[in-house]
């Protein structure tokens, strides 16, 4: 068993050693990480809007309580959903929601697929694909 685990452990080190040389070189002025990488505003996004969206669920099961109170509780709350904050906050929960899951196919997409070197792409990608379906719906409303 010890002749495994040292070597493994020196490896270990190694790696360990090389990945704060990256981080070092990483650094900006005052010591600050750099956070200008696409991947970086991706997982930002993704990471958001999965937030947004937890927070949003007690609101859509409130919604959907009105439902079950009857149809004049519910028309009550169609009426109210007519209302043109009410009409952007629709819209920017259909933007949230397409930019999750974008980012999760671009996740999956780096988890399964060997396309390490096109990270960039797949990012740009998700950005477009939420956007487009963020405007398509707002250009239906």
């Amino acid at each position: 068993m010890v002749r495994l685990a040292r070597p493994l452990a020196r490896h270990g080190a190694r790696r360990v050693r090389a990945c704060a040389r990256r981080v070092r070189h990483a650094r900006g002025a005052g010591s600050v990480l750099v956070r200008n990488h696409s991947g970086y505003w991706a997982f930002a996004v993704h990471r958001v809007s999965g937030i947004a969206l937890a927070l949003f669920l007690p609101v859509h099961f409130w919604a959907l309580g009105h439902a079950l109170e009857g149809a004049a509780s519910f028309d009550a709350l169609l009426a109210w959903t007519e209302m043109p904050l009410v009409k952007f906050a629709e819209w920017g929960i259909v933007l949230l929601l397409a930019a999750h899951f974008a980012g999760g196919l671009r996740v999956l997409a780096l988890e399964f697929l060997a396309w390490r070197d096109w990270q960039k792409s797949l990012t740009a990608a998700a950005a477009a694909i939420s956007l487009a379906v963020g405007l398509a719906f707002a250009l239906a409303l």
